[in-house]
C-alpha cells in the first residue's frame, strides 16, 4: 500500500453551485416483487423480468432476488449478528421460483456449469497447526459465519456463481428491445439517467425505485433499431438525497474519462460495435509451478516523460519481461483513479480500466499478448478501500455516509485518507464479489494480489501495532470477521469458478491459516507477500558492513508459516516512491549519476552497491519464499525514485508542500539504462536476467529441499542447499576464502552455474567458471558430503550437478 507521509492523495471535491431542476416523481416501479415482510434486518425481494427487456439475448442473472441489509448494529464481541434465516418464509411465484436455479439458464446457454464446491468442515487447520486449537472458539465462529454465508448466498441467489455476477443485473445491460440501468441508492428520494443522450436534462428520463432501495430505467431503441444511449457517451445518475441534489458516475460504470480542463471524471456509456470489440486469440497460461513477478505499471512504462498506453506496454514492456525470464506480470493502477499520484490505489470506479492509458479494448490486447508470450497477468486489485471522492467516486453516492462504507470512523482511514467498506453488507458484498469476477471473466486477467488486507482484517488497520506472531493478536475482538469472511468468499469463488486462477495476500500481519484453503478453515489465498524481507533490507542498508548479522538475514528470509507459501522481494514500488530509497540508491547514492560508465574509473562506493545489489537479489530469491517479485527498472538498479506529477499543496495549518511543477520527468522507467552497454547498468540487468532463468531451469523456489549448512558471522558466509543446487554466499567486505569446504547432500562432480563476480554481470573476474569440483564423503557441516570452493569477497555462487539435466 502506498502511503505518502503529509500528501493528501485526493483532492477534495464540492458539489455543483447551479441549481438543478429535478424534476422528480418517484412512481411505482415496473418490476413486480413478491415477497414477505420479516422483522429481520435483513430484507429480500424477488424481481421477475417485465417483458419489454425479456430476451434471450440479454445476459442476466439466473436469480433476480436482492437481499439489501439494513444497519447492522455490532454485538457486544464486536462479531457480526448472526442471523436466523431458516424460520423466515418466502412466498414466491411459481415464474421466480424457477428462477433461482443457475442450471436452467446453463443448459439453455448450452454451457457447461461453473459451480463453487461446497464448504468443508474447516477443521483441517488444527491439523496443519495444532496451536490453533486454543483459538477454535474464533475460528469456529469465523467458519461457521462463512458456511451460513455461502447458505444464504446459495438459497436467496442461487449459488456464489450467481451471486457474483452483479454486473449483469445491475449497471446497465443491453438486450435486443433496449437498455435496461439499475443502480443501488437506497437513500436516495428520487433519481434520474441523465448524459449526453438527453441533453443531461433530468426530467427526460426519471427512474423508479422498488422498496428496497434499487432505482431502474428501461430506455427502448430508437425508431431506427439504435439503441437510445450510443456508445461512448457520458451518462450520469442525479439523485435527490439526504445531502442534497448530486450528479454522481454509475457505480458498475465500466469505462470514465476526464474531460480536458476538468477535475472530475465523466461515466461512459461502453458498448462498441461487435466487430469493434477485442477477440482474444491466445489461451491463457497455465498457473506456473515457480512465479517469479514482474511488477509494472502501464502509465510510467515509457522512457519518455508521459503516461504510456496499453497499446506501448504491449508492444515494448511485455517482450522485454518475457525476455528478463520472468513468468507473470502484475499490473497496477488498473481500476480507475481520478488522483494519478495516488498510484491507483484511491479507486474511483472500481468496473473501469484506467482511460489514462487507453480503451478497455486496448487492455485486452495487452493481456492477450502476455497471454501468447506465455506470461500470466495478475490484477493489482484494491478492495480494501475506496476514493472519498464524492462526485466520481462511491463516497455518499446516495448521499449518505454508510451506503458502501462504514458510518463514522469505522469507515475512515486517518492514514490513508479514504473510505472502508462495510463487509458485512450484502450488496457489498455483491458488488465487490461481481467486482473480482469481471476482471477475471471480460479481461481474462489470471488473478489477483490484493491490497492492503492486513488493513481489512482488522479494526485498527494495522496501524500502530507491531504484531510479534502471538495468536491473540490474530484471534481476538480486534479482528474484523466481516472482513476476513469476504476474503474467504472472494478466494472461494474465484479458485473455484477459475482453478487456474492465482490470489496473493498483502499481509504484513502474519495472520495464520491466510494461505490454507478456505474449505479447510483458512483464508483461501495462494500465496502471501512477504513484507518483513524488503524492511529488514533497509535496516541493514543503514548499518555498517562490520554490523550484518548472517543469522538475522537468515532468520528474517525463512521466518514463514510452514505449508503457507510466499512471494518474496528485496524491494517493491513502495521501496521505490519519493520520500524513500531502492537499493541501489541506498547502496550507491549521488555516485550513480558519474560512476556508472563502464569507461570510467569506478568508485569503491559503485563496487561496493553493484556487488551487494546482485547478492541481496539472489538470497532473497533463494531463500525468501516460493516465489519472486520485482518492480519494474529495480532489476538494474534504476537511479533516483518515482515522484508524480503534481502541484504545490497548502495545508490547513497554513503549511505549504511543494510540487513538481506537474512534470513526469521522475514519472517513468529509463529502460534505456539498463539496455546500454556502455554503463554499468547493464551488469546488474544481466544477472537478474540470469538469475530468472537459473530458477526456470532448476526450479528451487518450490524445491521441498532447503537446508541451510552454514551461516558463519565470522567469516560472514551463509552456504545453503535450495533443491538440486548449492548456494555458497561470502559478505566479508575485505576477506576472501581458499579452498573453503562447504558441505553438500548429493555426492559427485559439481559445476558453477551461477557466480555474480562474471564480468558480463559487472564483477572482477576472480573464478573459473569450467572448474569442476569434485565431492569428498564425510559430514561436513550436517552433510554427507562435500567439496573444496574459492569464495572471493561480496560474492554469490551457485553450484549444481555437472551431470544434472
Amino acid at each position: 500500500m502506498v502511503v505518502i507521509h503529509g500528501v493528501s492523495l485526493t483532492p477534495r471535491f464540492t458539489l455543483p453551485s447551479r441549481p438543478l431542476n429535478t424534476g422528480f416523481n418517484a412512481g411505482n416501479s415496473t418490476l413486480s416483487f413478491f415477497f414477505k415482510k420479516h422483522p429481520l434486518s435483513r430484507k429480500i425481494f424477488a424481481g421477475k423480468q417485465s417483458a419489454e427487456f425479456d430476451s434471450s439475448s440479454q445476459a442476466i442473472s439466473a436469480s433476480e432476488k436482492v437481499l439489501v441489509p439494513d444497519n447492522l448494529d455490532d454485538d457486544p464481541r464486536g462479531f457480526s449478528q448472526i442471523f436466523d434465516l431458516e424460520s423466515q418464509t418466502m412466498e414466491y411465484t411459481e415464474a421466480v421460483r424457477t428462477e433461482v436455479q443457475t442450471m436452467n439458464v446453463v443448459k439453455e446457454r448450452g454451457v457447461k456449469p461453473r459451480i463453487v464446491p461446497p464448504p468443508g468442515d474447516g477443521k483441517k487447520i488444527y491439523e496443519i497447526d495444532p496451536m490453533l486449537r486454543t483459538y477454535n472458539n474464533h475460528l469456529d465462529y469465523r467458519y461457521g459465519q462463512y458456511k451460513r454465508l455461502r447458505e444464504e448466498i446459495d438459497k436467496y441467489e442461487g449459488g456464489l456463481e450467481a451471486f457474483s455476477r452483479g454486473y449483469e443485473k445491475l449497471g446497465f445491460s443491453r438486450s435486443d428491445a433496449g437498455i435496461t440501468y439499475r443502480e443501488w441508492a437506497p437513500g436516495a428520494k428520487a433519481a434520474s439517467l441523465i448524459g449526453d443522450f438527453n441533453n443531461w436534462n433530468s426530467n427526460a428520463d426519471i427512474m423508479t425505485r422498488n422498496e428496497f432501495g434499487v432505482w431502474e430505467i428501461f430506455l427502448p431503441n430508437n425508431t431506427d433499431g439504435s439503441p437510445a444511449i450510443p456508445h461512448g457517451s457520458r451518462v450520469k445518475i442525479r439523485m435527490d438525497t439526504p445531502s442534497g441534489i448530486k450528479d454522481s458516475i454509475p457505480a458498475w460504470i465500466k469505462f470514465s474519462v476526464q474531460a480536458p480542463g476538468e477535475i472530475p471524471f465523466n461515466g461512459i456509456y461502453y458498448d462498441p460495435l461487435e466487430e469493434e470489440k477485442y477477440v482474444f486469440k491466445h489461451p491463457q497460461p497455465k498457473r506456473p509451478k515457480s512465479l517469479r513477478i514482474y511488477e509494472a505499471h502501464v502509465g510510467m512504462s515509457s522512457t519518455e516523460p508521459m503516461v504510456n498506453t496499453y497499446a506501448n506496454f504491449r508492444d515494448d514492456v511485455l517482450p522485454r519481461i518475457k525476455k528478463l525470464g520472468y513468468n507473470a506480470v502484475q499490473i497496477m493502477a488498473i481500476q480507475e483513479h481520478s488522483y494519478y499520484a495516488s498510484f491507483g490505489y484511491h479507486v474511483t470506479n472500481f468496473f473501469a480500466p484506467s482511460s489514462r492509458c487507453g480503451t478497455p479494448e486496448e487492455l485486452k490486447s495487452l493481456i492477450d499478448r502476455a497471454h501468447e508470450l506465455g506470461l500470466v497477468v495478475l490484477m493489482d486489485i484494491v478492495h480494501s478501500h475506496a476514493s472519498k471522492n464524492t462526485l466520481d467516486g462511491l463516497n455518499m453516492f446516495d448521499g449518505t455516509d454508510a451506503h458502501y462504507f462504514h458510518s463514522g470512523p469505522r469507515g475512515y482511514h486517518w492514514m490513508w485518507d479514504s473510505r472502508l467498506f462495510n463487509y458485512g453488507s450484502w450488496e457489498v458484498l455483491r458488488y465487490l464479489l461481481s467486482n473480482a469476477r469481471w476482471w477475471l471473466e471480460e479481461y481474462k486477467f489470471d488473478g489477483f494480489r490484493f491490497d492492503g488486507v492486513t488493513s481489512m482484517m482488522y479494526t485498527h488497520h494495522g496501524l500502530s501495532v507491531g504484531f510479534t506472531g502471538n495468536y491473540t493478536e490474530y484471534f481476538g475482538l480486534e479482528t474484523d470477521v466481516d472482513a476476513v469472511n469476504y476474503l474467504m468468499l472472494v478466494n472461494d469463488m474465484i479458485h473455484g469458478l477459475y482453478p487456474e486462477a492465482i490470489t496473493v495476500g498483502e499481509d504484513v500481519s502474519g495472520m495464520p491459516t491466510f494461505c490454507i484453503p478456505v474449505q479447510d478453515g483458512g483464508v483461501g489465498f495462494d500465496y502471501r507477500l512477504h513484507m518483513a524481507i524488503a524492511d529488514k533490507w533497509i535496516e541493514m542498508l543503514k548499518k555498517r558492513d562490520e554490523d550484518w548479522q548472517m543469522g538475522d538475514i537468515i532468520y528474517t528470509l525463512t521466518n514463514r508459516r510452514w505449508s503457507e507459501k510466499c512471494i518474496s522481494y528485496a524491494e517493491s514500488h513502495d521501496q521505490a516512491l519519493v520520500g524513500d530509497k531502492t537499493i541501489a540508491f541506498w547502496l550507491m547514492d549521488k555516485d550513480m549519476y558519474d560512476f556508472m560508465a563502464v569507461d570510467r574509473p569506478s568508485t569503491p562506493l559503485i563496487d561496493r552497491g553493484i556487488a551487494l545489489h546482485k547478492m541481496i537479489r539472489l538470497i532473497t530469491m533463494g531463500l525468501g519464499g516460493e516465489g519472486y517479485l520485482n518492480f519494474m527498472g529495480n532489476e538494474f538498479g534504476h537511479p533516483e525514485w518515482i515522484d508524480f506529477p503534481r502541484g504545490e499543496q497548502r495545508l490547513s495549518d497554513g503549511s505549504v508542500i511543494p510540487g513538481n511543477n506537474f512534470s513526469y520527468d521522475k514519472c517513468r522507467r529509463r529502460f534505456d539504462l539498463g539496455d546500454a552497454d556502455y554503463l554499468r547498468y547493464r551488469g546488474l540487468q544481466e544477472f537478474d536476467q540470469a538469475m530468472q532463468h537459473l530458477e526456470e531451469n532448476y526450479g528451487f523456489m518450490t524445491s521441498e529441499h532447503q537446508f541451510i549448512s552454514r551461516k558463519d558471522e565470522a567469516d560472514r558466509v551463509i552456504v545453503f542447499e535450495r533443491g538440486d543446487l548449492v548456494f555458497v554466499f561470502n559478505f566479508h567486505w575485505t576477506s576472501s576464502y581458499f579452498d573453503y569446504r562447504i558441505g553438500c547432500s548429493k555426492p559427485g562432480k559439481y559445476k558453477i552455474v551461477l557466480d555474480s563476480d562474471d564480468p558480463l554481470f559487472g564483477g572482477f573476474n576472480r573464478l573459473d567458471r569450467k572448474a569442476e569440483y569434485f565431492t569428498y564423503d564425510g559430514l561436513y557441516d550436517e552433510r554427507p558430503c562435500s567439496f573444496m570452493v574459492y569464495a572471493p569477497c561480496r560474492t554469490a555462487v551457485v553450484y549444481a550437478l555437472a551431470n544434472h539435466d
